[in-house]
């Protein structure tokens, strides 16, 4: 079997933590290619003795893969997206709230039969929720509170002038509809426009977000009523080296990627 070529675009915390496993020779993978702002001065990895992916620049990704993986800040997703699904490939998206933006992406893998693909990230109890999405639900409800500095820098929290930082209690930033909150936090709450998919859609989700001082670990609440089962699941992310997001999300991908290949695959 011919191995998939994988790319990666945006090499932060979660891009690096992804090439790391991938360097690990999982059968039927291979990093190929890794988007950059600059690749002639590429970050310097330890890849073990084996021989580095190239690295290019973000528009030259789609030739030499046959998935991207994006890792990349939210307004890039289009940029990243459109040629792979142009041509028919797929796109694992770690910016699902940027989908909500850019439906146009949707219609494009559609049209060229290719594929966005979004992992369960840092949140649980998708596989549930697509079940339940195929009865009825009555409601989808979402809780999340993170550490202060994984608000920083957060449009919803700099155009009110919040000082997030130095917040002494716990503090109601945002209530409302998950697509309200893919645009005011569009590099935290990824999770919340993953479940918006997954279940009754962007506009119906609800959703509560805190900022809590005394948390170290995101930590996301998700109630769940519908025809076939009540749902109440809760999960503890332990942050990354970018506290906005948790180190389960770039594990999640991996497994992803796996599950493509494996003889067995558990899960909906």
């Amino acid at each position: 079997m011919t191995a998939l070529q994988i790319g990666i675009a945006g090499f932060g915390a979660i891009g690096r933590s992804i090439a790391h496993q991938l360097n690990k020779d999982i059968h039927g993978l291979q990093l190929a290619a890794i988007g950059v702002r600059n690749p002639d001065s590429p970050p310097e990895i330890d890849w073990e003795g084996k021989s580095p992916p190239r690295f290019v620049v973000l528009d030259d990704l789609e030739p030499h893969c046959d998935i991207v993986i994006e890792c990349a800040p939210a307004d890039l997703l289009p940029r990243i997206a459109s040629p792979f699904l142009q041509q028919g490939k797929k796109v694992i998206s770690l910016s699902s709230g940027a989908l909500l933006a850019h439906p146009e992406l949707i219609e494009l893998a559609r049209h060229h039969g290719g594929q966005i693909l979004v992992p369960s990230g840092a949140i649980l109890g998708l596989d549930a929720l697509l079940g339940a999405a195929e009865g009825e639900i009555q409601s989808v409800k979402m809780i999340s509170r993170k550490p202060l500095q994984g608000f920083a820098g957060a449009p919803f929290v700099k155009e009110r002038n919040i000082d997030v930082l130095n917040l002494t209690e716990p503090s109601l930033l945002f209530s409302g509809s998950a697509r309200e909150a893919a645009a005011g936090f569009p590099a935290n709450l990824n999770v919340a426009a993953s479940v918006s998919l997954a279940g009754v859609g962007p506009d119906k989700t609800r959703l509560e977000v805190w900022a809590d001082p005394s948390l170290t670990h995101n930590t996301h609440h998700i109630e769940v009523i519908s025809d076939s089962a009540l749902l109440s699941m809760q999960i503890q992310n332990i942050p990354s080296d970018n506290p906005k997001t948790g180190r389960i999300t770039a594990q999640s991908v991996v497994a992803l990627l796996r599950k493509m290949s494996a003889p067995v695959s558990v899960g909906t």
